[in-house]
């Protein structure tokens, strides 16, 4: 099939930015050579699956350049001249395409031999890391003999690798269970915070042997030796809580009032109005009385034990964090899917290992809150009960009060404040009782139980307090963590993501930060040892200069290695979203699917922590005004379900973060409307479409007819975009009237290295982003004229681009007078080309960021300094601003 006019563009993106790489490539030099290899491969990947003739060539530039890059060598000439043939020819070909013509195939040097496909592909018929069940095994081994009678050194770290091994072999039912058997001698150490035995020492020993050998045969495909049982010589850690009565949900009889009702009552039940349904938990003073019982014991402030735990407590917190995330997005797949099992499993193992650890380091509320939970979800994984919304939204309940007792632990590591306020669970405990009870009774009688959920307020984002601030001087903006408890929840799917075991460490944030700064001085005084052998005219084959090429080789990968440390998924933040959806959507009563893609995406750690805010509150605001209500929708042809999509990719050099909706869509003559009734245009100005939609990001700026507890108070997107240009980011969007809106947030890779275009305008230096640069050319004198004798702008291939003179905007002399005379740089910002005209384009190479400091911090046009391997400072300058306040 022939490629879209979308993937033309990428296209022509992808080629314009390789033509500029070469335009600074020299045969014996490797200047240019990975960024083109990148470029190559991003554009070969995106063109796999298309019938184009662009698809060959592009595989055999890529080929060539491995050729170059698998022998550590520089550029020669004829691959410089193969793959400066292939982008002229690329471009010409992108032209016939998009033309409707046929393309003549490029002619492949005999030189370039390209691999076959079917030598790239390695499969295997197992689907269990053995390798990583080696090295966990052999780690149980290590921390077993360290381990003593009398002692819990150890205990914690080796439940833990159980954890990570039972994961690991999951799909091996044999394997499974033998683990569980061995958590479960664990659990009851842990429960009731006791050391090693010798009992249990011995039992752990008996098993790392059966493992070793089970494991090799599960391998080959052979039965298992034998079984291996608990402890106490049981086949089912469950016999064994069944038998001490533990781990089992016990509610006295009566001092629970259940609702259910008869099957066959299930539809008129549906139809029922949300006002109508339960909202919030009315316990009975028996249950009041057991509230307060339970109360004594575990609306406590939480203990966190001395300094010699403080080891395990850091350990056990950084656990806990990333088991809640993990509860929270296996419920929401629970919900549209009763019956997956797997998150079922997910859900119950991380509310187990939770509960275990919390028991060991007496930590009395979370501990108390994780067993009921765990017991309830222990009924539905034994087929006892089926969770239904109401109980999902307890668990979702139960979860936010974990998180906010390890936000407590959170502030003790890292500030030392040690908790003063006391977060109640007991009313939490007697509903998710008193849940449990229902659905068991409910499955007894063939019914189908009432869980009513405990109330609670929409959750605030930092972004909207930080608003608030501004407007009302209020000190707080601190983030409040809540939930909406609905029995009416929308719906949210994640698109699966695939990933397999992977060998961890934990490392200290502020050791990659102190990383960082240490290789961005060493990129520094490499890059000054390179000018400097330059400006000496050092021989190229003499020993220094091979030294330096060398080292310059080595800091190179040592710089992306660790630029890659601080490289974050941004899962967990989609995951919050798809929370937020589902707590809003039954607050406002509408219906909405969450569809989540490239959850994989990793940006750098910075941008992960700071893009939360903003994008939680443009999904508030598709939610509020963007999606039309249940019965509008079915009105005007659509379906009930309204469908937000949040999707995340590589463009280029950047992320983007797109976030689309099919609801209503932004009327932009409501925007023009109301921005002329607000004076922001005069009534006789007719701006363009994307400049009525830009005014949404308008401080005060907002076309809601009420105020609500979410949005419409006129604060928000223009946070939202000072927030994003920040991070060096910028927001597009479009929308059109019925059909719904789209935002684009494109954002760096990290905020700490960039790699930019180094210009020259009379003495001074500057440095441009790349990934707002599309092309540079040396105009003609035809291709530029003036627009009422004043605005100059450039013809560039039929397209007309305003020109800003980068020596009138920071007042230079330049030698430049006559456009064609220097250099434009075509530069997109907010989805506009400008040319900037600059004398000389010097060189391509990335830079550290350095900071200007305060007094230099708020100047339009620059984004920080950077050090040069000339030791000069050159300025970064931010294409936005720069654009914006040259208008």
């Amino acid at each position: 099939m022939a490629l879209s006019p979308d993937q033309i563009s990428n296209c022509e993106e992808l080629l314009n930015k390789i033509a500029m790489e070469l335009i600074l490539a020299t045969p014996g030099q490797d200047d240019g050579l990975v960024p083109t290899y990148s470029l190559i491969a991003e554009l070969t990947d995106g063109l796999k699956e298309e019938a184009s003739a662009l698809l060959p060539a592009s595989a055999s530039v890529k080929q060539a350049l491995d050729m170059l890059l698998d022998n550590s060598k520089p550029y020669d000439e004829r691959t410089l001249d193969f793959v400066s043939t292939y982008t002229s020819w690329a471009q010409h070909a992108l032209l016939e395409e998009r033309n409707g013509r046929e393309v003549e195939p490029l002619p492949i040097p005999e030189w370039i031999c390209v691999s076959g496909d079917e030598d790239d592909e390695f499969t295997t018929n197992s689907d269990i890391d053995w390798r990583r069940c080696e090295d966990l095994l052999n780690q149980i081994s290590t921390e077993l003999v360290l381990a003593s009678n009398g002692s819990d050194s150890g205990l914690v770290p080796v439940y833990s690798l159980l954890n990570d091994l039972g994961e690991t072999v999951n799909s091996d039912e044999g394997l499974s269970s033998a683990i569980i058997n061995v958590k479960s001698a664990l659990d009851k150490l842990l429960d009731n915070a006791k050391p090693f035995n010798n009992e249990t020492l011995s039992y752990l020993g008996e098993f790392t042997v059966w493992a070793q050998t089970n494991f090799a045969h599960t391998r080959e495909g052979e039965p298992l030796t034998d079984e291996f049982l608990t402890i106490d010589g049981l086949e089912s850690p469950m016999d064994t809580v069944e038998n001490e009565g533990e781990g089992l949900l016990v509610i006295p009889e009566g001092l629970v009032e259940v609702e259910a009702e008869p099957v066959e009552e299930k539809a008129a039940a549906k139809s029922t109005p949300a006002q109508n349904q339960p909202t919030s938990t009315h316990f009975s003073a028996e249950m009041e009385q057991m509230r307060q019982s339970i109360a004594e014991e575990t609306d406590v402030l939480l203990a966190l034990g001395n300094e010699d735990d403080r080891e395990i407590l850091s350990e056990f917190h950084t656990e806990a964090m990333e088991h809640l995330e993990q509860i929270e997005a296996a419920l929401l797949v629970l919900e549209n899917d009763p019956e997956n099992a797997d998150s079922l499993a997910s859900i119950f193992r991380s509310f187990h290992t939770i509960k275990g650890v919390a028991g060991f380091l007496h930590l009395v509320p979370i501990q108390a809150l994780a067993h009921d939970v765990e017991s309830l979800l222990d009924l539905a994984r034994n087929k006892k009960l089926t969770l239904n919304t109401g109980m999902i939204t307890l668990i979702l309940q139960s979860q936010d009060t974990i998180q906010a007792l390890v936000d407590q632990i959170t502030q003790a590591l890292e500030k030392g404040h040690m908790p003063e306020t006391v977060i109640p669970v007991s009313h939490l405990i007697v509903a998710v009782k008193e849940a449990a009870k229902a659905g068991l009774l409910a499955a007894e009688t063939g019914t189908e139980a009432k869980v009513v959920a405990i109330e609670s307020k929409p959750r605030e984002s930092k972004a909207e307090k930080a608003a608030k601030v501004e407007d009302d001087d209020e000190s707080d903006a601190d983030e409040a963590k809540s939930a909406v408890a609905t029995t009416n929840a929308p719906s949210t799917t994640a698109a699966p993501s695939g990933g397999g075991n992977r060998s961890t460490i934990r490392v200290n944030t502020q050791k990659l930060d102190n990383l960082m700064d240490m290789v961005g001085e060493l990129v520094i005084v490499q890059s000054q040892l390179s000018e400097s052998s330059r400006q000496n005219k050092i021989d190229d084959n003499s020993p220094l200069q091979r030294n330096i090429t060398e080292l310059q080789r080595i800091t190179r990968e040592l710089q992306h290695t660790s630029m890659s440390l601080r490289l974050v998924p941004i899962k967990p933040t989609f995951q919050r979203m798809g929370r937020l959806v589902r707590d809003l959507g039954g607050a406002f009563k509408k219906k909405v699917n969450l569809v989540l893609e490239g959850e994989e995406t990793e940006l750098d750690r910075n941008v992960v922590e700071q893009i939360g805010d903003p994008l939680m509150h443009m999904v508030r605001n598709s939610i509020d005004h963007g999606l039309e209500s249940n019965e509008d929708r079915i009105k005007n042809g659509k379906r009930e379900i309204g469908q937000i999509a949040l999707k995340a990719y590589h463009q280029g050099g950047n992320i983007v973060i797109e976030l689309s909706d099919d609801g209503r869509g932004i009327d932009p003559e409501k925007i023009l409307a109301k921005a002329r009734k607000n004076g922001l245009l005069p009534e006789n100005v007719e701006p363009p479409k994307q400049d009525i939609l830009n005014l949404i990001f308008e401080p005060g700026f907002s076309t809601a007819e009420k105020v609500t507890d979410v949005s419409g108070r006129g604060v928000g997107m223009d946070v939202v975009r000072r927030n994003i240009e920040k991070l060096r980011g910028k927001v597009e969007m479009d929308s059109e009237v019925g059909k719904g809106t789209t935002f684009k947030i494109k954002l760096p890779l990290t905020t700490a290295i960039i790699d930019g275009m180094v210009v020259r305008v009379g003495e001074d230096k500057f440095i441009l982003p790349t990934t707002s640069v599309q092309v540079a050319i040396r105009p003609t004198k035809k291709q530029i004229t003036k627009i009422k004798g004043k605005t100059e702008v450039l013809d560039l291939r039929g397209k007309t681009i305003p020109l800003v003179r980068l020596h009138q905007i920071f007042r230079i002399d330049t030698e430049v007078k006559e456009h064609h005379q220097g250099i434009v740089v075509i530069i997109e910002t907010i989805g506009r080309p400008y040319g900037l005209l600059v004398d000389e384009m010097l060189s391509k190479q990335e830079v550290v960021i350095k900071s200007l400091g305060s007094l230099m911090d708020n100047i339009s046009g620059v984004a920080g300094g950077a050090i040069l391997g000339d030791g000069t400072i050159a300025l970064i300058l931010d294409p936005y601003t720069l654009v914006n306040t040259n208008k």
